[in-house]
């Protein structure tokens, strides 16, 4: 497999501990790197990945790893692998992910999912953190201003931003790129870029995270740097990816 994608830059030392590279890893590799990590859930029971008999609903799912710490882990599936792979970089912020989503459903009357789990379900798969020096970079964002953003503002992105995609369905994509892979995006103001600081902000964030339309979209590719194509100014014109600007209320 390959893990080169710029999608992948905070988890390269695991990539390697884990030789994601050559094949998946078997569970035991991962409870083991758990182990030795100290990885725990938001009750500070050591979190496991453990092979599920069935499907479990996603109600469920969060609710099993709230009780227990047992993280249903199809040892087959890449999708789970690459939440495993999350887990273990940002525990915080998967521990606070799984806690939220136990006190949404203890409000909640019946089984549908409410907004504040379908935006927490959204970052926990599609989601990219985006940490900005600068307050302004980022509403273009929201305005859909893309070309504003990633070229004529290319060079502050490239040194004022940081982009981390946490979400492990988004980086299953990235395995095979395509122009139209679509994040959603937690919006983070930060002195510094470096994710591990930003993981203290996003836990602290999620207690304001109500509903999706809170989630900025982003096609990821756009990101200077992470698809060799977008060098080009006209890379941004393609309106069926970068959808047009929207203008400000």
């Amino acid at each position: 497999m390959n893990f080169k994608h710029p999608a992948f830059a905070p988890y390269q030392a695991l990539i390697e501990q884990l030789e994601l590279a050559r094949a998946l890893p078997s569970l035991d590799a991962l409870n083991a790197l758990a182990t030795a990590l100290g990885t725990t859930q938001s009750r500070n029971l050591p979190l496991r990945f453990f092979a599920p008999d069935g499907r479990l609903s996603a109600r469920d799912y969060e609710t099993h790893i709230l009780q227990t710490g047992q993280v249903p882990t199809r040892p087959e599936s890449w999708h789970d692998v690459l939440n495993a792979l999350v887990w273990l970089r940002f525990p915080s912020f998967k521990r606070a992910l799984n806690a939220a989503h136990g006190e949404a459903i203890a409000l909640e009357t019946d089984t549908v999912r409410g907004r504040r789990r379908d935006a927490l379900t959204m970052l926990d798969e599609s989601g990219v953190w985006i940490i900005s020096h600068d307050p302004a970079l980022p509403e273009c964002l929201a305005l859909r201003a893309w070309h504003t953003l990633f070229w004529e503002n290319r060079q502050a992105v490239e040194t004022t931003m940081q982009f981390v995609v946490v979400g492990h369905a988004l980086l299953e994509k990235t395995l095979a790129p395509y122009p139209s892979i679509t994040g959603k995006c937690l919006l983070l103001q930060s002195d510094t870029l470096d994710p591990d600081t930003a993981e203290g902000l996003v836990v602290a964030a999620l207690a304001a995270l109500h509903t999706p339309r809170q989630l900025v979209p982003l096609p990821i590719q756009g990101i200077p740097g992470w698809d060799p194509d977008n060098a080009h100014a006209d890379y941004y014109a393609n309106q069926d990816v970068f959808r047009p600007p929207r203008k400000p209320a």
